[in-house]
């Protein structure tokens, strides 16, 4: 049988820290709760249940990358997630850093 790409848990590995960076891209942008980050990611061929990203949300949180608050949002209470300075500053150092290594691995193309 054929695995999509991404279902192998070593594979999956690979594909946690490009979500993360994902994460503080969109939260350094504008509040955003954690569905919309399900959907944001579906958009993208990468398909998490709530009990995959929550974790990792609360975790970029207890880290100072994110902060969360409780808002209103179309009648109904979320938390919503910003990038902190923390979060900025560490998403513009691995930008740099992607952007170097991305482009050695794209340069033979």
């Amino acid at each position: 049988m054929k695995r999509k790409p991404g279902q192998d848990k070593g594979e999956q590995d690979f594909y946690r820290g490009m979500i993360r960076l994902h994460i503080l891209h969109h939260a350094s942008k504008k509040a955003v709760f954690g569905f919309w980050f399900i959907e944001e990611l579906a958009r993208h061929g990468y398909k998490l249940s709530p009990g995959t990203l929550y974790p990792q949300l609360h975790e970029m949180e207890r880290r100072g990358y994110l902060r969360s608050a409780k808002k209103e949002w179309q009648g109904r209470i979320r938390r919503v997630y910003r990038a902190t300075k923390t979060g900025r500053t560490a998403l513009q150092a691995a930008k740099e850093r992607v952007r170097e290594l991305f482009g050695e691995l794209f340069e033979d193309e």
